[in-house]
């Protein structure tokens, strides 16, 4: 009823009954809507220049090529909600690749939107004849696209059974990135801190901890790729790091013997006379809780296939799909995790000197895995300090500076020599943390290169910080323009830092670039704007840009790339900006 009113108040404004001058003042069709195509080297502009407080629904926008429907889902940008539509405000604008042209095309647009006063527009078509040069296009040539595009159309076209056999071998994948590391001492450290530890109960606490860390992955790249929000991004401010870094220390107490983590000895006697198996409840509520808060703080990283998924649920709504993929591949990622739960319960010491010696080791990863968060929030001399202090300390329980009895067991001496180790490594960090190192595998490189590969770094990219500042750096430039989307808490990102950026050949390269970086550590009003403009839902991302200022797609990397693989993508951006 309420289309039929608008629509009806719209004809007769159009048509200029007597009264139309108590109505709210609106703008005719042909100044509503300003429709435009122009041909570009590698695709056609389509756009739609609206007046203020004017829209278009999604669903009534057509492109047809010579009377065939073209599918435009995968090139519209991600629409924003009004009274429940999804619609386009200001100014739309989409690339339709050459490939799907023909070489002769009359482009047929059709769309209808409404005003926001409520009155609504017949439905528009403009038609527009286009001849594509062959040096532009060449026939049954395949789109190049980027890898995270790539696993979106897999979702696309493949039957479910696929898609869910092909995340979940991505999910194996990801299980040798950084993004999953910290989760192993977390588990192992949960199933050597329980009580009466077996090979069944192992795989029950590991199965309950990579099940909850797979249902919070799911639910929140779902969200990310429904609403463009990063749920695993608003948990990375200081208040949640330092509470998860918090519980860290605490478990690293209770292994240590300081006191002992459990519910109240009357709780426990009444579970007991209840079930032998009630009294673990409250164990596996804790190990569901630690595989929540893990997914959520500890891993966000996001990878082609978590990008590819998110771009997916954006452009189809489809959730259903798109979850479903993303548990699959969640579910990869923690079989590892499974398999390391089950051998830490099935080699459990017997009760005894052994399993406290074990309770301590352990302690000491979950101190260290505190530190590893904190380190997202902590100047880098601070965090090497930490670290410093934890091997130093860990070096003196293992009695490395004390002598050995004569006739002592050989694993005396073994146990020495791993804390002489630990105390000359814990020494160098010590160095490197007052010298300005920022690495923990190389803390003295700065005295090794004489301070110049830090300044060196630091040159390589220069900080932007909103989108504006960012379009203006774009207009002007005269090299090719690289955007590196980072974040402190990103474990990715610190590996292309340590291992892709430091490269001296990379470094070489990137002299012929304009190379800029957007720092998103805090998550803000600005970070999130600049990632919904060129569809991103998180850090590591790196961006390329041609002559006129339109992204490479094709060349857009999310993840991490070794030196090799960088190289060859600056050398195509370099030849693409020709």
């Amino acid at each position: 009823m309420r289309v039929v009113i608008a629509l009806f108040m719209s004809m007769i404004y159009l048509f200029g009954f007597g009264f139309v001058d108590e109505m709210p003042k609106i703008v005719p069709v042909e100044k509503a809507y300003k429709p435009s195509v122009e041909l570009k080297k590698d695709g056609v502009r389509v756009s739609i220049q609206m007046a203020d407080k004017v829209y278009v629904y999604k669903d009534k926008i057509e492109l047809l090529a010579n009377q065939k429907p073209i599918d435009i889902r995968p090139y519209l940008p991600k629409p924003m909600i009004l009274h429940g539509d999804e619609v386009y405000e200001g100014n739309l604008s989409f690339k339709v690749p050459l490939e799907v042209l023909p070489k002769e095309v009359t482009l047929t647009l059709k769309y209808q939107g409404c005003n926001e006063v409520g009155i609504c527009y017949p439905p528009q078509k403009k038609e527009f004849r286009l001849t594509i040069p062959t040096s532009q296009k060449v026939e049954n040539e395949p789109k190049k696209m980027s890898e995270e595009e790539a696993i979106a159309s897999t979702l696309k076209n493949r039957s479910i059974w696929i898609v869910l056999m092909t995340f979940f071998g991505f999910g194996l994948l990801l299980a040798l990135t950084p993004c999953i590391f910290p989760m192993i001492p977390i588990l192992s450290s949960l199933i050597v801190g329980a009580k009466d530890m077996n090979t069944k109960k192992a795989f029950i606490y590991s199965l309950v901890y990579v099940l909850a860390m797979s249902v919070t992955y799911t639910i929140a790249g779902v969200l990310a790729g429904l609403f463009g929000a990063n749920l695993q991004a608003a948990f990375q401010n200081p208040i949640a790091i330092v509470l998860f870094a918090a519980i860290f220390v605490a478990l690293a107490l209770s292994m240590f013997g300081f006191y002992e983590i459990g519910l109240p000895a009357s709780i426990q006697t009444r579970l007991a006379k209840k079930s032998d198996e009630a009294g673990s409840k409250g164990g596996l509520i804790g190990v569901a809780i630690m595989g929540f808060l893990s997914a959520l703080i500890v891993g966000p990283c996001v990878a082609p296939p978590l990008a590819g998924a998110l771009v997916y649920i954006g452009q189809t709504g489809d959730a259903l799909l798109g979850g479903l993929a993303l548990f699959a591949m969640s579910l990869g990622m923690g079989m590892p995790l499974i398999l390391v739960g089950v051998g830490a319960g099935r080699f459990m010491p017997k009760p005894g000197g052994w399993m406290e010696a074990v309770s301590r080791v352990f302690g000491v990863v979950m101190l260290g895995v505190a530190i590893w968060m904190l380190e997202r929030i902590l100047p880098p001399g601070i965090a090497l300090m930490l670290w410093a202090a934890l091997f130093i300390f860990s070096a003196v329980y293992l009695r490395a500076l004390e002598g050995i009895e004569p006739g002592a067991h050989w694993f005396a001496y073994f146990k020495k020599s791993v804390g002489i180790i630990l105390f000359i490594y814990g020494i160098f960090l010590m160095i490197g943390s007052v010298t300005g190192a920022t690495s923990l595998l190389d803390p003295l490189k700065v005295l090794k290169k004489g301070g110049i590969a830090q300044v060196q770094e630091r040159e390589l990219f220069r900080s932007v910080n909103d989108l504006e500042e960012f379009k203006k750096i774009l207009a002007s430039s005269n090299k090719p323009v690289l955007l590196d989307i980072t974040a402190k808490w990103c474990a990715s990102c610190k590996e292309l830092e340590e291992n892709t950026f430091s490269d001296p050949r990379v470094q070489e390269a990137l002299k012929d670039f304009r190379a800029l970086r957007l720092d998103v550590t805090d998550n803000s009003r600005a970070d999130k704007e600049f990632l919904k403009a060129f569809g991103l839902y998180g850090p590591p991302a790196i961006l390329f840009f041609d002559k006129e200022g339109e992204e490479i797609k094709s060349l857009r990397v999310v993840g991490y790339k070794d030196p090799e693989a960088f190289l060859r993508i600056l050398k195509e951006a370099k030849e693409r900006f020709r």
